[in-house]
């Protein structure tokens, strides 16, 4: 089997480095907003709050985006979290859902479950008849907070929201709810995991709101796995190694929400030339690193010009925020 460069035949390892780097980056991130939460509350020295916390309110995100697209005013509470959120819409629509398949650390960390199933030889494949009622999951949830936010909250619902206690200390409340989880949130994050053991990347591919968004805007990219069925024997691989299950070997492009640009499809191809990377309207293939090079590189790009625009940084002091969490939460 040949393989066109040192990143091609190794793409798993450069796949898992690239999700790794971003979970250590998320841990530090955490722990630095922990820090900050327990100054907050009066239990420790000051540290700065880090802005990069607010990638995990894509909720808030969405409400400052529709408030953005009819207002033109850029959230001043959460600014990060939108910016974050932005690009990684962008990079669904350019390279597919790349940021799931390459960046996401729930991607990783199902990753190293499916693993573990699949040691334990537990791993089941789900039939077609199955897997399309489960994918009602995530689209429903999509469709519930898209019908809330998009449809039934006008902008002066959205800034009272986004301006009120709730929004303004909802970064603290996601610490919580993972430090002090309830037992039925426990049950339902063992019970994801248990099924996960059995029924790759469950979350990601069945559950994930997130995902169907990002699933939706990539029918719009132009990339795409091309097969070249001439070459193709039906192996099976292709189906074997994609974390959703996708059955890529009966299709000659693969279009599909679920594909998560990961590439593990091609790499794991033992037919030359059979799977390849392709664009709509041209005829040339392209090289694999441009799916993780690309959503990296936008994803910098967009900090960078946050920054430098006065777009990272919350205008609500850190004082404040201490304020509000003293006043709106118990702890």
């Amino acid at each position: 089997m040949k393989k066109d460069s040192f990143f091609d035949s190794r793409l798993s390892l450069w796949r898992k480095a690239v999700q790794c780097a971003y979970a250590i980056f998320c841990i530090f991130t955490g722990w630095q907003f922990y820090l900050f939460y327990k100054w907050a509350v009066g239990a420790g020295h000051y540290v700065p709050r880090p802005p990069a916390v607010e990638a995990f309110l894509p909720i808030s995100a969405l409400m400052s985006l529709k408030r953005l697209v009819l207002t033109g005013k850029w959230d001043h509470v959460h600014p990060a979290g939108l910016a974050f959120f932005i690009a990684v819409l962008i990079t669904a629509v350019l390279f597919r859902r790349g940021f799931c398949g390459w960046v996401c650390p729930v991607g990783l960390l199902s990753d190293v479950i499916e693993k573990g199933g699949r040691l334990a030889r537990l791993s089941l494949r789900l039939p077609l008849w199955l897997r399309y009622p489960l994918l009602c999951i995530k689209y429903g949830l999509l469709g519930f907070f898209v019908w809330i936010i998009l449809f039934q909250m006008d902008v002066a619902s959205i800034e009272s929201f986004l301006q009120g206690p709730y929004n303004l200390t909802v970064d603290a409340r996601m610490l919580l709810f993972f430090l002090s989880p309830s037992g039925m949130v426990l049950g339902v994050i063992v019970g994801l995991m248990v099924v996960s053991f059995f029924v790759r990347h469950f979350w990601c591919t069945y559950c994930c709101p997130y995902g169907a968004l990002l699933g939706l805007l990539s029918v719009l990219s132009p990339f795409h796995v091309n097969r070249d069925d001439r070459q193709c024997k039906h192996c099976r691989r292709c189906e074997d190694v994609c974390p959703a299950g996708i059955r890529v070997w009966e299709k000659q492009n693969v279009f599909v929400p679920e594909c998560i640009g990961c590439m593990e499809c091609v790499a794991a191809c033992p037919e030359d030339r059979c799977l390849k990377l392709a664009a709509l309207g041209r005829e040339r293939h392209y090289p694999l690193w441009l799916i993780p090079a690309g959503v990296v590189g936008l994803l910098l790009a967009a900090w960078l010009l946050s920054v430098w625009t006065g777009h990272w940084h919350s205008a609500i002091p850190d004082q404040v925020f201490k304020v509000m969490y003293e006043r709106f939460l118990s702890h």
